[in-house]
């Protein structure tokens, strides 16, 4: 069991609304959810939450070091999962100073004021502070080999630079401070609730609407794809049982090409929905991004040899799923295209 209060920040967006609807089913914990709610934080994502009584929101930025530090005080917190960042390639490429406002400089307030509570609090080998990173931190791979642990940091994007720079942050408050932290660096997710603009929901949803499919470059990319619950499950593995100080990689051990995973989209919607016409036809390459990586792929032997995780999803087991809940969600869907989501900040 996670024991303590837990302050999940980030918990309106993406992986943050998966990972406290996984904690409270499963867990049981007591979250306490700090979010800005800036576009990609929304509160749709929680309105189904049954577990009242477990779960707390609070809305604010992590930059605001005098409400960090209350809360930690007041909700006497023991341990901090932190998703809050600016996630978007595109957007750190057109508007990087965001990037550094929220990933770096919110992540060191995070840790400064984490590290007071921590002292206050008589410095108890129970509080940990779980920084949770990409795979992105160490740039660009060949044809062959895997990311591990020990691969040096090579970021290409904003970004991922402000992703390595708060992993260094958060290495450096355990080696200096002896703070208890751990750090995961996951694959690309997939899932409920991921924001449109993301590859996965954009295209189901562009498939859906007969637009076009626009692929970067020669669609030859390749990433690894971890879903997202299994991600939260990884994430409380190393909460439970990490050691501080360390650093575990999460991935799900499904490399494909975007255009192939395009393509599975196109199949996988047509024949749920009876289309006679082939969406493949829709698909359309496009001028590819600036610092475009060319392969991602993890090496999670350290998490599974050391704490016994290993992802129970596959591609084709988690595509099919994922394309499920979004044809069964199109109101959420629906409410983030019209902008009606925001009502709820």
């Amino acid at each position: 069991m996670l024991k303590g209060n837990i302050l999940v920040t980030g918990g309106a967006g993406f992986i943050g609304s998966n990972f406290v609807h996984y904690c409270l089913k499963k867990y049981k914990s007591n979250l306490i959810n700090l979010d800005l709610l800036t576009y990609a934080g929304n509160l749709n994502n929680l309105s189904n939450i049954s577990e009242k009584d477990k779960y707390k929101f609070y809305k604010g930025n992590i930059n605001d070091k005098d409400f960090i530090h209350k809360i930690l005080k007041d909700e006497n917190i023991e341990c901090i999962v932190n998703f809050a960042a600016e996630s978007h390639v595109d957007r750190s490429i057109t508007s990087p100073e965001i990037f550094v406002d929220t990933n770096v400089h919110g992540t060191f307030v995070l840790l400064n004021e984490f590290k007071k509570h921590w002292e206050e609090s008589g410095s108890p080998d129970t509080f940990r502070f779980l920084h949770v990173s990409t795979d992105e931190v160490y740039g660009s791979l060949g044809n062959d080999g895997y990311f591990t642990e020990t691969t040096p940091y090579d970021p290409s994007s904003p970004y991922s630079a402000s992703k390595a720079s708060s992993d260094h942050f958060v290495m450096a408050y355990n080696r200096t401070y002896n703070l208890p932290t751990l750090i995961t660096n996951c694959s690309n997710n997939y899932g409920p609730y991921q924001f449109p603009e993301k590859l996965i929901p954009l295209m189901i949803l562009n498939i859906l609407e007969n637009k076009e499919l626009p692929v970067y470059g020669d669609g030859k990319n390749v990433r690894d794809w971890l879903y997202v619950e299994d991600h939260c499950d990884a994430i409380c593995k190393v909460l439970l049982e990490g050691t501080p100080g360390e650093q575990y990689n999460i991935g799900g051990n499904n490399e494909f090409k975007n255009i192939d995973i395009v393509n599975m989209l196109c199949d996988i919607i047509d024949n749920k929905t009876g289309r006679l016409e082939s969406s493949k036809s829709l698909i359309t390459f496009v001028k590819d991004r600036l610092g475009h990586d060319m392969r991602y792929a993890i090496d999670a032997s350290k998490i599974k040899n050391e704490l016994g995780w290993e992802p129970s999803y596959t591609f084709e087991k988690g595509l099919p799923k994922t394309v499920e809940w979004y044809l069964d969600n199109l109101k959420w869907v629906e409410s983030i295209q019209n902008g009606e989501y925001r009502n709820t900040i």
